[in-house]
């Protein structure tokens, strides 16, 4: 956490440059000021820890009213801050940006896990920001959805590059398997029936559907089911799945759905930093 955070305070004194010019050339140097953050629509909280890991590390002094994970209403209070009029203003964007981006993922991620009704899990994948995927990752689980991978060293995951690399699934598996250690698991993702079996038959943990459409998922389940190969994997769908059609994978006998659109694509919860 240590580390993620140095690299958000990076990013504060990036934003910064030399200087503010706009807060310095009107604000007195030892003007002290009470602040809040406060919310302008519901939704899911979260970032909130990590603001106020900021707002310490430039000596603002922060009171957290409503707490990651929490569902919030319009108007809410999020926070109190005070401290150097100076700091705060300077630092403000960069601290809501992250809170706002935050609490936009999370909230997504608890609508979409509400509208399938918790039948199967809702998962984020690496289609992160460059710098924030700690965080996003963490706002996943705050609406209540699955990380997925942090990173490349979470687990095994063979995509089709890999294979049009190696040559073919069952190769694929064999070099992951002699490699890796029997504590990481093992996912291939695969775009065919046929190579869902030959994943399942060579002892995967999880196969990865990609990009198939509702029905074409159907026919692998079924055909793993007829093969008596569904109860070794657990079968994960992704690509192109949205708030639109999301519940036409949930119903169909997968154990996950990941979905990229809650991290590339979500809209942050507006929220403000307003002078009390």
């Amino acid at each position: 956490m240590m580390h993620d955070l140095s690299e958000i305070i990076k990013m504060v004194y990036h934003d910064i440059g030399f200087e503010d010019l706009t807060t310095n050339a009107l604000i007195d140097p030892d003007f002290l000021i009470k602040a809040r953050i406060i919310t302008r629509e519901d939704g899911i909280l979260s970032g909130v820890d990590l603001a106020s890991s900021i707002f310490k590390e430039f000596s603002i002094k922060s009171t957290i009213r409503k707490f990651d994970g929490e569902y919030v209403g319009a108007d809410d209070v999020v926070m109190d801050i005070e401290g150097n009029a100076r700091t705060i203003l300077t630092v403000e964007r960069t601290v809501l940006n992250i809170i706002m981006r935050m609490s936009g993922i999370a909230t997504i991620t608890y609508n979409l896990i509400k509208k399938v009704d918790n039948r199967v899990i809702v998962a984020g994948t690496r289609k992160t920001t460059p710098g924030l995927q700690f965080f996003e990752k963490e706002a996943i689980r705050m609406g209540g959805g699955d990380t997925h991978r942090f990173r490349l060293d979470d687990c095994v995951l063979i995509k089709d590059n890999h294979i049009a690399i190696v040559g073919n699934v069952k190769t694929a598996i064999e070099k992951a398997k002699e490699y890796v250690s029997f504590t990481k698991k093992i996912e291939i993702e695969v775009e065919s029936t046929k190579d869902a079996l030959e994943a399942a038959i060579h002892g995967v943990d999880i196969v990865m559907l990609d990009n198939m459409n509702p029905n074409e998922v159907k026919n692998v389940v079924h055909a793993l089911e007829n093969k008596n190969l569904r109860d070794k994997i657990l079968i994960e769908v992704s690509g192109g799945i949205n708030p639109d059609n999301i519940l036409d994978y949930a119903d169909i006998g997968v154990d996950i759905i990941s979905t990229g659109y809650i991290t590339h694509s979500v809209r942050s919860l507006d929220m403000s930093l307003e002078i009390i």
